[in-house]
């Protein structure tokens, strides 16, 4: 160790010291010594050094418990692969198609022009003397940055966001739910629904031993709930939909689950995926009715997750929000029942992912509770505005009569159809492959199809430590270059196994992905037979 010193402390002299000869000895003396020091130094590092304060020993262990399938270890191989194909490395495939994740706009899709001219009218002002944007989209944008401080996008807005945009908001829900009351200040803009989500979860999550608060959440689920009731270290109480039933939800199965959970927690939450992710499944009035019902008997908070509402393709199937079924039921659970409902600018007709605009609606909370719920919000100061404008343009697009409203609805209906096609052809496909069976896809963005795994195969996994799913999923990648998710990552029952994959990708493209799975799946088959 003396010795790696010396050589530092004469490499550090050399730094302020030039000899005669230092230009012309410099690249083979100075670099040689470098080396060595280098060498030294790595083989026998200091043993009284200080140690890391932040090691995977000494982390929040509540962050470590924390998994979200959407982009875990699938998606990281993926980038190695693309990587690999970037350096001209072989592979039996010639790009990576990433169909883990409901990103419409990295799939193809296009922008809605209406929303776009309203959001770049917002963040450059000078465009409103432009000739090139319609009238409608300039008083929007005047509207919006009228509200703003400083008239100005940059500003940080109200923690409970823009105040115009949140009535535009409570206007949207009203005519959505026919004439059922919003009130703007149970408005709260997010960034993203996650946000929101996670938000209230906080809030709810209390007590300790048996009375720790339970979140009862779907299964199969989007894994932010399980992630964030990991992070809270709250208890996670599983009920399962009915997969022989289209996905459908029995209060049954919410009876049993509550049932059970008592013995070990304080079940306080119920939450609420409609249209259903990763599943597709749409939830009937009647059964919305049995739920809130079950919510009321229980004393359960209720988190109605309702990103998808626009994407409902079965033409037996239609939207119904929570807060209207709720309203239309009576005072009885209208003034009692504790309901925050979510939406997003990243889904439906718009995949505006980026932006990260959402809004929640909560109704009848406790004042005091209101107020905490404020004070949690105005931590992270205000959701970002670019994402509360978008969202405005989600509540109150253009109406008959206005310049951009024909566009507007011709796009809106493109890619709402489109959907419809997908979802239908995807099913379709899915169905014609020995091994494969898949639900109808009534609403949402996804397939999750059910996939025999021959015995052998499972074997296999056990030794690779995978869960059966991942370990076919990974051997899809690695053959096709098809990233999708397993049906672990969003739970399923036990012996079963799934895949989610977006219908995102364009028809053609997504007819080639289908074509590539079917003949993976019957070699895997083969293989494993």
């Amino acid at each position: 160790m003396q010795r790696a010193a010396g050589l530092v402390l004469g490499l550090r002299a050399g730094c302020c010291q030039r000899s005669p000869g230092w230009g012309r000895s410099r690249g083979r003396g100075w670099s040689s010594a470098a080396a060595e020091a280098s060498t030294v130094l790595k083989l026998r590092p200091e043993k009284n050094g200080r140690e890391r304060i932040l090691t995977p020993e000494s982390m929040n262990p509540l962050v470590k418990a924390v998994e979200y399938a959407v982009r875990g270890p699938i998606l990281l191989k993926a980038g190695e692969i693309e990587l690999e194909l970037q350096r001209g490395i072989k592979k039996p495939f010639t790009e990576v198609i990433k169909a883990n994740i409901g990103d419409a706009h990295a799939m193809g899709q296009q922008p809605i022009t209406f929303l776009r001219q309203v959001v770049a009218l917002c963040t450059y002002p000078n465009l409103l003397d432009s000739p090139s944007f319609p009238e409608d989209a300039k008083n929007r944008a005047r509207r919006i940055l009228k509200a703003c401080g400083g008239n100005s996008l940059g500003a940080y807005s109200a923690s409970q966001g823009v105040n115009c945009i949140r009535e535009d908001v409570a206007a949207y829900i009203e005519r959505r739910d026919g004439g059922v009351p919003a009130d703007p200040d149970n408005i709260y803009l997010t960034t993203g629904a996650s946000d929101g989500i996670t938000t209230i979860l906080k809030i709810l999550v209390s007590g300790g031993g048996k009375s720790r608060t339970g979140v009862l959440i779907p299964i199969p689920q989007y894994p932010l709930y399980s992630a964030v009731i990991s992070e809270l270290d709250a208890i996670q109480v599983n009920y399962y939909l009915d997969e022989e039933n289209c996905w459908a939800l029995d209060v049954n199965e919410l009876r049993r689950a509550v049932t059970e959970a008592k013995e070990y927690c304080n079940p306080k939450v119920l939450c609420i995926i409609n249209p259903g992710n990763p599943t597709g499944q749409v939830q009937s009035r009647k059964c919305i009715e049995e739920v809130i019902h079950f919510a009321w008997e229980e004393k359960l908070f209720l988190l109605a997750d309702e990103v998808y509402q626009d994407n409902v393709y079965a033409k037996d199937c239609q939207f119904h929000s929570f807060k209207k079924v709720l309203y239309e039921m009576g005072p009885e659970y209208s003034n009692n029942v504790e309901l925050a409902s979510f939406h997003s600018t990243s889904k439906g007709y718009m995949g505006e992912c980026g932006y990260r605009g959402g809004y929640m609606e909560v109704i009848n909370l406790h004042p005091e509770i209101k107020e905490q719920l404020v004070k949690m919000l105005s931590v992270r100061l205000c959701p970002p505005v670019s994402g509360q404008a978008a969202m405005d343009i989600v509540v109150n697009p253009p109406v008959p009569g206005e310049e951009s409203f024909e566009q507007f609805n011709r796009e809106k209906e493109f890619v709402l159809s489109n959907l419809a096609q997908k979802a239908k052809l995807t099913e379709d496909l899915f169905n014609q492959v020995p091994g494969i069976h898949c639900n109808p896809l009534q609403g949402a963005m996804y397939a999750f199809p059910r996939i025999f795994i021959p015995t052998k195969a499972i074997e296999a996994a056990k030794a690779h430590k995978m869960a059966p799913d991942m370990f076919y999923c990974m051997k899809l990648l690695e053959e096709t270059g098809i990233c999708v998710v397993p049906g672990s990552g969003f739970g399923q029952k036990e012996g079963t196994y799934h895949l989610r994959m977006t219908i995102l990708p364009p028809a053609e493209k997504l007819k080639v992905v289908l074509e590539k799975v079917k003949d993976f799946h019957i070699k895997f088959l083969q293989k494993y037979a």
